[in-house]
């Protein structure tokens, strides 16, 4: 029995479970090696011994096998596949989420037009895995995993180990014929009617008559026909996909499910009249008006009062208007000399004719 520290493979440590899928508990892990966070899962082998016991581990590791060759964005990469004693680990990414059924159980049903952005992700991904040549075989509401950031990804592809839940099986499949893309769109449309509707489209057991859909909306023709029960009526995966894009108008966002209520914004603080500024309040910043008059004020005419109501330019350094033919002085220079040339010219004769009368004056005064 596994346990938290138990060492893998000599490599992986196994640090807490973190979910229960159909073969088992879903570990957390530490690569030793690469030092990453992994998930570990132990594949489900029947119980035998002899042949049967090795027959067993040998078609577990060549699952694990397929399952690496898968390359999609929403499907769960799978790292490596390791004997461990006589049990087999898939050493998987590891995706902060919880799957749909979980989800579903906590948050209720999807909108159509959310299930349909759904089925487009986990449409994409399986004609991906069936252009691969390879079926998923086990899709239900447990293997798809609604990822904490939005995404979508499909877990346990071509794992068989465990048996798949008998409401997502396909009839054929139900009556033993092999798994085929056909039935992997069977358990997509079951799969999405669930989403909807909150339960299986023919009951736990899937052998109950078929329960007319009552919250599909746009999404009941095309989960009815993908429920077919003769394959070859089916519409095939790309077909399918491009239905859910038609009822969605091509809106190919990430499916963010519904999450709980956010919290309320909080109140504005209680009211403190210690902290209450003293006196009138202070007027607003910006342009300042000037005290606007009653329309009815004596000895101002209509427009004399909107003039006065509109906005007091900010004040601004007086300049006294230049005469003609004066230049504008420069920043630093005497205001008194950025005079008219010809008033220049007066005050230098003026200056001179001073002097000369001075200098008369004084000899005079000293030669008479």
């Amino acid at each position: 029995m596994s346990s938290e520290g138990t060492i893998v493979g000599g490599r992986f440590r196994l640090d807490q479970p973190i979910g229960r899928g159909r073969a088992g508990i879903v570990w957390l892990a530490f690569d030793t090696r690469l030092f990453r966070t992994v998930a570990m899962k132990r594949m489900y082998l029947p119980v035998g011994a002899g042949d049967r016991a090795e027959q067993a581990r040998a078609a577990a590791m060549q699952e694990g096998k397929d399952a690496a060759r898968i390359e999609h964005p929403c499907a769960i990469k799978v790292f490596d596949v390791l004997p461990d004693g006589q049990d087999v680990w898939l050493v998987m990414e590891y995706i902060p989420s919880r799957s749909m059924a979980t989800f579903l159980a906590e948050h209720g049903r999807l909108t159509p037009d959310q299930a349909a952005q759904l089925g487009i992700q986990l449409g994409n991904a399986l004609a991906a895995i069936h252009a691969a040549g390879f079926v998923h075989r086990t899709l239900e509401p447990g293997t798809v995993l609604l990822a904490d950031d939005g995404g979508v990804k499909l877990t346990d592809i071509g794992i068989s180990g465990g048996g798949p839940h008998a409401a997502y099986v396909a009839p054929e499949v139900a009556r033993g014929l092999p798994p085929t893309p056909a039935a992997d769109v069977f358990s997509l449309g079951a799969t999405l009617y669930t989403s909807v509707e909150g339960v299986p489209p023919f009951g736990d057991d899937g052998q109950s008559s078929e329960r007319p859909p009552q919250n599909s909306g746009v999404l009941t023709e095309a989960l009815r026909k993908m429920l077919r029960p003769d394959p070859t009526t089916r519409p095939t995966m790309a077909d399918t996909v491009n239905s859910m894009k038609a009822i969605t108008e091509g809106r190919e966002t990430a499916f963010i499910p519904p999450t709980a209520p956010g919290m309320p914004p909080p109140p504005p603080p209680p009211f403190n009249p210690g902290l209450a500024p003293a006196g009138p309040p202070m007027p607003p910043s910006g342009p300042q008006f000037q005290q606007q008059l009653p329309v009815s004020a004596p000895g101002f005419s209509a427009a004399e009062q909107t003039q006065r109501m509109q906005p007091v330019p900010p004040p601004t350094q007086y300049a006294p208007p230049l005469a003609p033919g004066a230049q504008p002085a420069v920043q630093g220079q005497d205001q008194a000399w950025n005079l008219p040339v010809s008033k220049k010219a007066l005050i230098t004769v003026a200056a001179i004719l001073a002097a000369v009368l001075v200098g008369i004056l004084v000899s005079e005064l000293f030669f008479v």
